[in-house]
């Protein structure tokens, strides 16, 4: 077993860099990183199977893409905190409107987010 696991991440998944970069953050993690992370949903799906998806979790990570905190005030609005928030642009992330993320920025984001889980 994983020290980490129940750790349910939940990225905003906006249409900005940022936002895409989360997304993107959260699949790399989840194919870079077998069994650190047990879930990893973006905080746009349905809305019950978010709640369900908090409801099991042991750990909430939300990884937002900018200070906009889309994944954290969905997170809240189902009665939860999370137990790690991130923010992409506080990360040195620059939102640049609908650009694709970059691979050295989701490598970085990345980085900060395993570290952040040790």
């Amino acid at each position: 077993m994983h020290d980490d696991d129940g750790i349910t991440l939940i990225t905003c998944s906006g249409i900005s860099n940022t936002g895409k970069l989360t997304a993107k953050t959260g699949e790399h993690l989840m194919r870079k990183c077998p069994g650190m992370i047990e879930h990893c949903i973006s905080c746009r799906v349905d809305p019950d199977r978010l709640c369900d998806a908090l409801s099991q979790a042991e750990r909430i990570v939300v990884l937002d893409g900018c200070s906009d905190w889309c994944g954290r005030k969905k997170v809240k609005e189902h009665g939860f905190d999370p137990d790690i928030h991130l923010i992409a642009t506080e990360c040195g992330i620059v939102k640049n409107g609908m650009e694709d993320p970059r691979f050295d920025e989701i490598e970085h984001l990345t980085a900060i987010v395993r570290e952040q889980l040790r």
